[in-house]
């Protein structure tokens, strides 16, 4: 064990900081599994916690709060988000396994295996950043495409909806837009024509399009007619989502720069720490092998 009171000190932080990402990880991972292996049970077991009258939470769960959840616990949106979940809590559980295991054995592998980890992540994350300024209308155009592309694979109404349609909904439900760049995004999303075809009403919007009434999440618009047809006075049809969250990112540019820089303080200390304690490992190391 290092005597050195500044590498214990990075020591513990690293044990602690780690100890929980893997905690939190671990959960991740195991919801994902159980998702992606029976998310029949999952999903029964939800509706029983949430809307049983003998369940805890019954009394603050509503009926439009039943509805959104029951769309939210559908077998595709749930099969979708398991494999996200799986993906996420392994990747977190690896990188921070090595972090803890490293500090708490003191070894040096796992210390320098886990700062190259990070080095990696920070790197790319820089490099990121950098590419999105200097090719920032390259950037915009590869944006707008997969986010459009998005919406013409994948987007659809009505019952059965998927992970996509629903993250489509509530984004556009909150901030108040619609589409990528407007409404003409849905004449080319070709499940949400087919189900509008066969609706049979004409339908040229989604509900989270129009001027809302209520919760947002229960997409009821003010006006019944604004699906069929979208106005400026009962829609958002000429506001793109892309330029709505170009300009929010603008408005709170101070914001979005503190929160980068904290996550690149934070990951420069455990990479800053994870080599400190590498380094006093191998001083006390080389000390008792001399003496």
């Amino acid at each position: 064990m290092v005597a050195d009171c500044g590498a214990n000190c990075a020591r513990w932080l690293l044990c602690l900081a780690n100890f929980i990402f893997i905690c939190v990880s671990t959960g991740v991972l195991i919801v994902g599994t159980w998702l992606a292996a029976d998310k029949a049970s999952f999903i029964n077991l939800t509706l029983n916690i949430t809307t049983s009258k003998y369940s805890p939470a019954s009394p603050f769960v509503s009926e439009d709060a039943e509805k959104i959840l029951k769309e939210f616990v559908e077998p595709a949106v749930i099969e979708q988000a398991a494999y996200i979940l799986i993906a996420a809590g392994a990747f977190i559980l690896v990188i921070s396994f090595l972090g803890y295991c490293g500090a708490i054995k003191e070894s040096r592998v796992l210390l320098t295996a886990y700062g190259i980890f990070l080095i990696i992540i920070f790197a790319l994350q820089i490099t990121l950043i950098l590419l999105c300024t200097l090719y920032k209308s390259q950037a915009d155009h590869h944006s707008k495409g997969f986010l459009k592309s998005t919406l013409s694979k994948y987007y659809t109404t009505g019952d059965n909806k998927d992970a996509v349609t629903l993250s489509w909904d509530l984004i556009m439900a909150q901030m108040s837009c619609c589409g990528v760049d407007g409404y003409e995004d849905f004449r080319t999303a070709r499940l949400f024509v087919e189900k509008s075809s066969a609706e049979g009403l004409g339908r040229q919007v989604p509900e989270s399009c129009c001027i809302l009434t209520g919760d947002p999440l229960l997409l009821n618009p003010a006006d019944p007619s604004c699906i069929i047809s979208p106005t400026q006075s009962n829609s958002y049809l000429s506001t793109g989502c892309y330029t709505k969250f170009s300009f929010m990112v603008t408005e709170n540019l101070n914001l979005v720069i503190g929160a980068v820089v904290v996550v690149a303080a934070t990951q420069l200390l455990a990479i800053i720490f994870s080599f400190c304690l590498c380094r006093a490992v191998g001083q006390e190391r080389d000390y008792y092998y001399k003496y």
